[in-house]
């Protein structure tokens, strides 16, 4: 009976499906792209952090997503920097106008959200990971950029291409209500992978040192549907680590050596 149903034609197409299952799967395996750049593509290149230009060098290096950081100016304008004051200013108790009293290296200005996503849009490759920072006055003025950054991305028909991620809890919960559709992880690491979910959050995005102290809750999040993204990793090992837990996205400040580990 065996030698009768294995055919010489079932045979041959036996293995014209084992060679489409290897060749399938080392394309999907060269297609992975974990890489989000950490406020831009910028170190290599010694471009400032959080800059239309580092924007750029992560489009142009094919990442993932391009991370950054959006604050909320005194007459309600979300701009783009990392720290809550841009080369002095205090962002929060300034005016748009008064911040550009001073530019970044490169002779930027310090870009609002709206030009930072007006970039970004002009492509459909590379997602834009937008994080909510915590206003230093508080959860108001927090959830009301919050509010108005949601109200931005739909405006400029960006749904598809970004994504969002908060230390602010209320924040992302506010987020996943505004937009249920919305890709929205939370940063903080203090909450475990379900009662994220819980919430309407869709992803962890958690300091690498918090899956160490929490082996498991990689793969827990996992089996909720929840990604898992790890920030800053910018050492080998750390990288190799994360890659063979098979983490979704690695945020780094080096994306060129962590594509340069995944081509090896």
């Amino acid at each position: 009976m065996i030698s009768r149903f294995f055919t010489s034609k079932t045979i041959k197409i036996y293995g014209l499906f084992l060679v489409f299952v290897i060749l399938f799967g080392s394309c999907a395996e060269k297609n992975y792209n974990p890489v989000i750049a950490h406020r831009g593509a910028w170190k290599m290149q010694e471009i400032p952090e959080n800059s239309i230009a580092a924007l750029k060098e992560a489009i142009s290096l094919d990442c993932y997503g391009s991370e950054f950081d959006v604050h909320l100016t005194k007459d309600d304008i979300p701009v783009v920097n990392h720290d809550k004051d841009f080369l002095g200013i205090d962002i929060e108790t300034s005016t748009y106008e008064e911040l550009l009293a001073k530019q970044l290296p490169n002779g930027e200005n310090i870009p609002t959200l709206k030009a930072y996503l007006e970039e970004g849009l002009k492509q459909k490759n590379t997602k834009l990971i937008l994080e909510i920072k915590s206003a230093p006055s508080g959860k108001e003025r927090t959830l009301l950029l919050t509010k108005l950054a949601v109200e931005m991305v739909h405006d400029l028909n960006g749904r598809s291409m970004v994504e969002y991620i908060c230390f602010d809890y209320d924040a992302g919960i506010l987020v996943s209500q505004l937009d249920p559709n919305a890709e929205v992880a939370y940063l903080n690491g203090d909450k475990t992978p379900a009662e994220v979910k819980k919430v309407g959050y869709t992803g962890l995005d958690y300091n690498y040192m918090v899956y160490k102290k929490n082996p498991t809750w990689i793969k827990e999040a996992q089996e909720l549907g929840l990604t898992v993204n790890a920030w800053t990793v910018n050492k080998e090992e750390d990288v190799k680590e994360l890659l063979e837990q098979k983490v979704d996205y690695i945020t780094t400040n080096e994306p060129e050596l962590v594509f340069e580990i995944l081509n090896r």
